[in-house]
């Protein structure tokens, strides 16, 4: 314990007076904001390779899960390709045995014609006299050569041919037990995390320039203009930089392009499911698809599809920042595609639903969680900073976007209303409701550079408001 309580307890060991600004509950002592800040930096530091420990042991888990899977499947197909090769032989012995079984069928009715004759032949030498014996023998004689020929013909004919089953097996599957191929290749790949380590001069640098942040409970909201969509299932919306407005739907299925003034610009008939949309800049949207494990990435200018991202989990809200898509994926929690090499990285294992949707400011990311009813802020290494949960304000919250002050929005379908939760989590505020014209509001988008909030309803109607 450091002896004056009003200097730095790690500066007065190293012999060095400071004064301490802040007091440390976990080392007993005061802290100057040097010592104070480093502290912080190495707990930042310990959370991230803990959360790289924790989904290591996660990824692991999914790797078995799918290598254990693949081994079924080959098991299953290996199966399913036996029981048609035993099949095949089974038929193809039937059949050579039929027709066996029937020439000898024949064969012992000509033995028993044959015995006929002989034992005829010596009744007529007993019984009959020389001229009888002589005309029956005769006719035998023309009788037996049409069955000798007969014979013949069957000697010279196929049926008389040896028959073998023999088996030639599938090369390909002999050389799964031949070759030293793997059952998979193991690789580790290594990604710069983007950990943020803050610096105390520039902290200080940050709070002398900073200016006066507004409160949520002065915040105000003015209605501009209500769009009249006329869309159902809406499930994403954007305001562009130059007034026009995005909104993406379900059914049907596709992207509809608005002006300022609330007409529509021009539609795009969607391809697949469509989810969340946010704009990427060179006149570019992505746009999550839901189910189809897909991110597709709109031309707005040729308004066709540009390309589309395969990625290994749903794919619902999404935003964009610094050259990288943070999409929710549903029970894989968060993840971060980057666009450049098409790279993910795990940021969250925490279960999300197909409707949750997730926004950033600064180090921090939100997003949203309709089945517990819950707001939360984390980093990008996953550590959640708080938890926001009040159903008698917010009920499935949904849709969800932070303006410049850190300052939270967010829809709440079951509640319809727009609640503003305060940047670290303990306060909040209606700002909209029913009575504003809100029913089942699904999503919002605010735009910091006119401070102006779009709102949609899920179904037909659109609110901008600009932000004081």
């Amino acid at each position: 314990m450091a002896s004056n309580w009003s200097n730095c307890g790690i500066c007065d060991f190293c012999q060095i007076t400071k004064p301490s600004e802040v007091w440390c509950s976990e080392c007993d002592e005061g802290l100057c904001g040097d010592c104070n800040e480093h502290q912080k930096n190495v707990r930042r530091i310990r959370t991230n390779r803990e959360y790289n420990l924790k989904s290591l042991e996660i990824e692991r888990g999914e790797i078995e899960a799918e290598i254990k899977q693949t081994r079924i499947k080959l098991t299953n197909h290996l199966d399913k390709l036996q029981d048609e090769a035993m099949k095949e032989l089974m038929r193809a012995e039937q059949t050579q045995s039929e027709n066996l079984q029937k020439l000898l069928t024949t064969l012992k009715a000509k033995e028993t014609e044959i015995a006929e004759y002989q034992t005829n032949i010596g009744n007529f030498k007993q019984h009959a006299s020389d001229l009888q014996t002589f005309l029956a023998i005769k006719h035998i004689e023309k009788d037996l050569k049409v069955k000798k020929k007969s014979i013949q013909s069957i000697t010279e004919s196929v049926i008389t041919n040896q028959v073998n089953i023999s088996c030639q097996l599938n090369k390909s599957l002999q050389q799964i037990t031949e070759n030293n191929s793997k059952f998979a290749e193991i690789s580790i790949r290594s990604v710069r995390c983007d950990l943020f380590i803050q610096k105390q001069k520039e902290r200080q640098a940050q709070i002398m320039v900073a200016l006066p942040a507004r409160n949520i409970d002065n915040l105000a909201l003015t209605l501009q203009k209500r769009i009249r969509t006329k869309l159902t299932n809406v499930t994403g919306c954007y305001k562009l930089r130059d007034e026009r407005m995005i909104f993406s739907c379900n059914t049907p299925q596709k992207i509809s392009i608005f002006n300022s003034d609330g007409s529509e610009d021009f539609k795009i008939n969607y391809i697949d499911e469509t989810g969340d949309a946010v704009f990427i800049g060179d006149d570019s949207l992505a746009v999550t698809t839901d189910d189809s494990n897909t991110i597709n990435i709109i031309d707005l200018k040729k308004q066709k599809l540009k390309k589309s991202i395969r990625v290994n989990s749903n794919t619902g809200g999404v935003v964009y920042k610094d050259g990288h898509l943070i999409y929710c994926a549903r029970e894989k929690g968060l993840k971060m595609i980057s666009l450049s090499d098409e790279s993910i990285t795990n940021v969250s294992n925490n279960k999300i639903t197909h409707c949750s949707y997730v926004a950033t400011f600064g180090d921090k990311l939100l997003y949203t969680n309709c089945n517990d009813h819950s707001v939360t802020c984390c980093d990008y290494h996953g550590y959640i900073l708080w938890t926001f949960c009040d159903k008698s304000v917010l009920e499935y919250p949904v849709g969800i976007s932070v303006d410049s002050d850190g300052n939270v929005f967010v829809a709440g379908q079951y509640t319809h209303n727009i609640v503003v939760i305060s940047p670290d989590g303990k306060r909040c505020r209606q700002l909209l409701s029913r009575e504003d014209g809100l029913k089942g509001p699904q999503v919002l988008h605010y735009d910091t550079s006119t401070n102006t909030l779009l709102v949609a309803n899920q179904y037909n109607n659109a609110f901008l408001y600009e932000l004081k």
